[in-house]
């Protein structure tokens, strides 16, 4: 159990160098292959039953990464975590559990659509303030105003090709 444990703490401490040779990267395989080798103590003292952690087998394309992207130093693996929460568990738990699958793909279709949505308008300034605010606005005769619309068009109150505007403008009507 030890020498498991040595092979493992080996390769975490040779793949969060900040820079790793060619020398390293065999030195990580050699610690990677010693853990693989020695952790079926685990299952043979009775401790588990087996070893399939997703962990573990990311462990195996470690090298393969740091050849293409670099010393993985500072990465954190607990990411993955987090997108699963938010990409299985709450979907999961908002589903009826029939077909749940399905339900789930659309639980994130829409939720994707929403992020997209509330992107859109706060680009156009339609996310600042409360219903409140932006009705008092309306009520005190002021206009809604997208970000990035010139000065001069929020001046002259006009379009061009439809003459003076009948009321207030909305902003989801307006192509900007």
């Amino acid at each position: 159990m030890v020498r498991c444990l040595r092979a493992f703490l080996d390769f975490c401490y040779i793949a969060r160098q900040n820079s790793l040779t060619s020398k390293d990267l065999d030195k990580l395989d050699a610690a990677l292959d010693e853990f693989h080798h020695y952790r079926m103590v685990f299952i043979e003292a009775g401790v588990r039953i087996d070893i399939s952690l997703p962990r573990q087998h990311a462990l195996k394309h470690y090298q393969h990464s740091i050849r293409l992207f670099g010393s993985p130093n500072g990465l954190c693996s607990s990411i993955t975590e987090s997108k699963h929460i938010v990409a299985v568990k709450k979907p999961w738990r908002a589903s009826s559990r029939y077909r749940a699958l399905i339900q789930m793909l659309r639980t994130l279709c829409r939720l994707d659509k929403m992020a997209a949505l509330r992107s859109r308008f706060q680009k156009q300034g339609m996310m600042e303030g409360s219903t409140l605010s932006y009705t008092e606005m309306i009520m005190a005769g002021g206009r809604p105003i997208a970000q990035g619309q010139d000065d001069k068009e929020q001046e002259l109150g006009e379009d061009e090709d439809l003459g003076p505007s009948a009321g207030p403008t909305v902003l989801s009507s307006r192509n900007t």
